[in-house]
């Protein structure tokens, strides 16, 4: 380690971004340049060369990744085989009955991604208890061995049924199957998880499997490029949980990189709001492929182990039992493609045109109109400085893109553009109501934290549709995420499951079990590198709920050793604002442990805004008539340079704040705010 810059990378779906701070000098600074889906790890080093990175004085490396993603929704893992106790072979192919599109009769469900004959039983069983009912049967993993190797296996899943309980089954299991076939990854289901529900185990287990050579291929490669460019650091890379993991445990758990990219500036917002005194917060990020937005409540960031991968209201999806930002995205960005679907509906996404070609706009050969397009036809985004002016917008040929759309409209270019901008608030507004209204919140109790690239443009629109009462634009908006990465520390998540009654509850038998978690994910974390001085307190919490019920609540749990005192006034509480009612005579069930720890390392501090001198403002005309209160046609606006806009600044809008990667847009009756920090605060 020679030097005092630690550097993060978030890899987008169509620019790979990079925020680096500067230790000695109190510098941060950004860069952004675009995604080689073909090459992952060129994409980064290009990016680290756009922002003239020194590699040799970097001190740690952070890394968001949608590699492991992008390998399951675009099948390319590797040839994967599942393990399971006999009876259970068909477990991932049955899922669960209840389904999405439940009128459906033509309903298919989705593939497993293991096929039938890759997937081979053993006799074994362990009880609901975690008592040994059946020992493994060893002698069987020889045939199992010849069939993947006959079959070119190159990743074995191991799922056995109440592993959860107890593990050493599976251990038994994993550790056969890599003495016999070397070189392949083999994961048990209890490396990953130790919560319940057979069919939502296994299909973790099976998605850690299917990935584990991809992400490991590409972070050797990574490895190699950096090292050879000069790069001696620590290296993590950013989990889904909100923390950051070192590279070897990414290996070992790829499954906790499945939403790497998008949850670091949802962490990154809760962050900002610690420092500016606002705990509700709805943060929202608009990328070049997809929309993605989440709620924070008092100050705390969700995180879910329900999460589904490719879910939508026609599918029920691949669920994983891993630590997820409770986050809902949607296919509209700035790369999003507009289209007119089956019915003649007007549509944005979810198909985008990404890095390459992009929109139309770029030049390279794009002929399909985007949302990014529709932003340059109104004059949102100045074609003459796109991207700080390192990318000339061509607006001709966003206007040729969009002439087919107008024309099936009738109306001209310029309406259809402001039709397509409507339509993409209208679409955020809906995945804002799912995490807000939808789940018992008053949107104007929040503040919306915008960014991304597409994010600060669309904010203001958004806000005033959905009721939130002002926005809030952070600094580097447009590699907000990159930045949120720069500000989170390595951290654990553990879940175990133990269902027991609350009145025969032993309050020692928990406390065990409580430091069991918490000493295993201290060791994980100094296996990691980290000094175990700087390993804090684990937080607790419970998941419960009334006897007879499917779904839990969680319930922290306070500083020392466990005790029943104010457990159930606290269950009920937590009841009664999720679901508004609370049965105090019903007998109350403990399903989960859970447990965060993190390590308290060093982090770059967010100081005040410097003034700046000012600049006179440009003119230019633009089209807002999409937004409420917008417009009719095109009318001059002043543009004004973010970095020209010194702390205590106050504009009314209509009004443009230009920076190099993205732009801000207030609505007439709105009014700009510059805080200490730098923040834009836009309120009505």
């Amino acid at each position: 380690m020679s030097g005092d810059i630690r550097v993060a990378v978030d890899i987008g779906g169509t620019f790979t971004d990079v925020v680096a701070f500067d230790g000695a000098s109190g510098r941060i600074w950004e860069a952004k340049a675009s995604t080689v889906p073909a090459d992952f790890a060129r994409g980064v080093t290009d990016a680290l060369a756009a922002g003239e990175v020194d590699l040799s004085a970097v001190a740690a490396f952070i890394h968001g990744t949608t590699v492991v993603i992008n390998a399951i929704t675009q099948r390319r893992g590797v040839k994967t085989a599942l393990v399971t106790t006999r009876g259970f072979r068909d477990a991932l192919e049955i899922g669960r009955g209840n389904r999405p599109d439940m009128y459906n009769l033509r309903f298919r469900k989705p593939a497993p991604f293991v096929p039938r004959r890759h997937r081979f039983e053993i006799d074994e069983r362990t009880g609901p208890n975690g008592d040994e009912i059946r020992p493994v049967d060893l002698a069987a993993f020889g045939e199992i061995a010849d069939r993947c190797r006959e079959d070119g296996i190159e990743a074995v899943a191991v799922c056995l049924l109440h592993a959860y309980a107890n593990p050493d089954h599976e251990r038994q299991a994993a550790g056969r199957l890599r003495e016999l076939l070397p070189g392949i990854a083999v994961t048990a289901s209890t490396d990953v998880t130790r919560e319940w529900r057979e069919y939502e185990r296994t299909s973790t287990a099976v998605l850690n499997a299917y990935v584990q050579p991809i992400l490991d291929r590409y972070l050797a490669n990574l490895e190699e490029r950096l090292a050879a460019a000069g790069m001696d650091a620590p290296m993590f890379a950013m989990r889904s949980n909100g923390g950051t993991g070192s590279f070897q445990a990414a290996r070992e758990q790829p499954i906790q990189l499945i939403e790497s990219g998008p949850v670091a500036g949802i962490t990154g917002a809760a962050l900002m709001g610690e420092v500016i005194g606002e705990e509700n917060l709805i943060a929202l990020d608009i990328g070049g492929t997809t929309a993605k937005c989440a709620l924070i409540e008092g100050g705390e960031v969700p995180v879910t182990t329900e999460y589904k991968l490719e879910w939508s209201p026609l599918s029920p999806g691949y669920p994983v039992k891993a630590p997820v930002v409770d986050i809902v995205e949607i296919g509209a960005g700035g790369g999003s493609i507009v289209h007119f679907d089956a019915g003649g509906a007007l549509r944005i996404g979810p198909i985008s045109a990404g890095a390459d070609p992009g929109p139309a706009c770029y030049g390279r050969g794009g002929i399909n109109p985007t949302v990014t397009d529709a932003l340059v036809v109104s004059g949102l985004l100045d074609a003459d400085r796109f991207l700080g002016g390192r990318l000339k917008a061509d607006a001709s040929l966003a206007r040729a893109a969009f002439e087919p759309i107008a024309a099936r409209l009738g109306v001209d270019v310029d309406a259809a553009a402001a039709g397509v901008l409507a339509l993409m608030a209208e679409q955020t507004v809906d995945a804002l109501k799912l995490i807000s209204i939808r789940r018992g919140h008053d949107p104007r109790d929040f503040s919306l934290v915008a960014f991304g690239g597409g994010g600060p443009v669309h904010a203001c629109a958004i806000a005033a549709e959905l009721g939130a009462r002002r926005v809030i634009i952070p600094p580097f908006p447009a590699t907000f995420s990159a930045w949120g990465m720069l500000m989170t520390r390595p951290r654990v998540d553990r879940v175990q499951t133990r269902v027991l009654s609350l009145d025969r509850l032993d309050p020692a038998a928990v406390e065990a079990l409580f430091a069991e978690m918490e000493w295993s994910s201290r060791e994980e974390l100094v296996r990691q590198g980290l000094d175990p001085d700087a390993i804090g307190p684990s937080r607790r919490s419970l998941d419960m709920r009334y006897k007879g019920q499917e779904h839990t609540v969680q319930a922290p749990i306070d500083g020392g050793a466990f005790t029943l005192d104010g457990l159930p006034q606290r269950f009920h509480e937590r009841h009664r604002r999720r679901y508004t009612f609370a049965l105090e005579d019903t007998p109350i069930e403990l399903v989960n442990l859970r447990t965060i720890t993190v390590a308290d390392i060093p982090l770059p501090a967010i100081a005040d805004a410097e003034p700046v001198e000012g600049a006179r403002p440009r003119m230019r005309r633009v089209d807002i008539r999409h937004a409420a209160g917008g417009a009719a046609g095109k009318i001059e606006i002043p543009v004004h340079d973010r970095g020209a806009l010194a702390p205590g600044t106050h504009l009314a809008g209509p009004l443009l704040v230009e920076e190099a990667a993205t732009t801000t847009l207030v609505l007439p009756g709105q009014s700009l705010e510059v805080d200490r920090v730098g923040n834009l605060v836009i309120s009505w």
